[in-house]
């Protein structure tokens, strides 16, 4: 088969009649963009058309397409092994991608588990608490969560999500029957309330002995609504879990390398997590790689139970290809000029998106914390996020929604000034397309 950098219209027929796309529905599939090329910040369309795109293909691109520094990383690894099995055995960009992973996380972190994707890096860690339990010899089988989180796609992530409040709630009754505590309403930026620890604690308390892990996403709840929570919660949560010999899961998978302005957003608790899930942005949105991490303790108690060993291989585990390009990912982002750059970045967002919310008052709120932002409908357009994001990519702006509220922003840590303000030109102009569709 031959590359071809074109779509056709045939091509377009087969797409709409034969390839089911993420959350799409065959008899009515959505209308799909045909992407040819990818460079910084924006895509090309078949008819030579940009689009910016400002969710970073799902927050995994955090320094845009085609950067060099990743391509070369991957052009050097191929010629020495695209992929050989991590079964029996190990190679060096595996090798050196876990020493700055051990480096580069808390101090307690030092054994890595490489899988293929967010929600299997979370099926991991879910796994590992049930295992460390079994091999205590205390068969513990529940996870206490917020509500309005997310965590995957997979059917144990699926578990913690939501249950009511998410994709995943067609699957209660199948799923296991996990505790959700409500979500946090102590705002990053705001004042920190004794009363809201209440209800968590008293769960907690409740079912102390049923508990294996307390799983949450630090400090952003992205899918849910894009709610930035007080960094006094996971302290708290730290303490009582230390207190009860309760494991604590971090998924950082959305917010880790610098999405938040740290490089980790448990930074901003000071805390460390017993289980830490990494994904997206771990490879640049080059290629496929997750990473589960966890203590000393955890994996030797796991591996001196009954089974000897922890009971999960991918196929792809440790992928040399992905792992190469993982360790460049780091090097670029673990520097005082991308952190810093990303605060940065956040303010000239904030300041235009509130500037166009003066000039068409849309939205009651606009939130956010480094380059994770959500703006949040008024009362009056609820229900409205899906068309508004519609109404983007029309004018060339990718963007997502999170919830039928809230629309939101992840861009590549890179973005520039000027590529800011072009997107948020499109948004303007989408904008101003829906309140005239609204007044119609």
């Amino acid at each position: 088969m031959v590359y071809k950098s074109i779509m056709t219209t045939d091509d377009l027929a087969f797409d709409r009649r034969h390839i089911w796309h993420p959350y799409t529905s065959m008899t009515s599939p959505l209308p799909v963009y045909p992407v040819v090329a990818a460079h910084g910040c924006e895509l090309t369309l078949a008819d030579g058309g940009q689009l910016v795109d400002g969710m970073s293909s799902w927050w995994a691109a955090i320094h845009g397409y085609n950067h060099p520094r990743l391509n070369a990383a991957m052009k050097a690894q191929i010629d020495q092994m695209s992929h050989v099995m991590f079964g029996g055995i190990t190679h060096p960009s595996a090798v050196a991608l876990c020493r700055q992973l051990v480096a580069m996380t808390p101090e307690s972190l030092e054994c890595v588990f490489l899988a293929d994707s967010g929600s299997v890096a979370v099926e991991v860690a879910m796994k590992m608490a049930l295992q460390y339990w079994q091999a205590k010899g205390d068969p513990r089988q529940r996870f206490l969560t917020f509500r309005n989180g997310y965590h995957g796609d997979t059917f144990g992530a699926m578990s913690v999500c939501d249950p009511t409040n998410s994709m995943h709630s067609l699957w209660q009754g199948y799923l296991p029957d996990n505790l959700f505590a409500p979500a946090p309403q102590s705002r990053f930026d705001g004042d920190w309330d004794e009363r809201d620890m209440v209800p968590f604690a008293r769960l907690m308390a409740a079912h102390r002995h049923e508990i294996a892990a307390v799983i949450l996403e630090p400090i952003v709840q992205g899918a849910g609504g894009m709610r930035m929570y007080h960094p006094e919660w996971l302290r708290r949560i730290r303490r009582m879990c230390d207190r009860e010999g309760i494991l604590l899961i971090a998924d950082e998978i959305a917010t880790g390398f610098g999405r938040t302005g740290k490089l980790f957003a448990c930074e901003h608790a000071g805390i460390a997590a017993d289980i830490l899930c990494l994904g997206k942005a771990l490879t640049g949105g080059t290629m496929t790689l997750s990473a589960t991490l966890t203590t000393r303790q955890v994996a030797e108690t796991i591996s001196d139970g009954q089974a000897g060993c922890f009971m999960h291989g991918p196929t792809f585990m440790g992928n040399p290809l992905a792992c190469a390009v993982a360790g460049e990912v780091f090097a670029i982002v673990n520097t005082r000029e991308v952190l810093s750059g990303v605060k940065q970045r956040h303010q000239w967002f904030c300041e235009r998106l509130n500037a166009i919310n003066a000039r068409y008052g849309l939205f009651k709120e606009i939130r956010g914390l480094g380059l994770l932002i959500g703006c949040v409908l008024k009362d009056e357009y609820a229900g409205k996020a899906k068309t508004i994001s519609n109404e983007a990519a029309e004018e060339g702006l990718m963007m997502l929604i999170a919830g039928a509220n809230v629309v939101r922003f992840a861009p590549a840590l890179i973005i520039s000034e000027e590529e800011i303000n072009a997107g948020l030109d499109r948004f303007e102009l989408a904008c101003k397309r829906f309140l005239a569709g609204v007044s119609s």
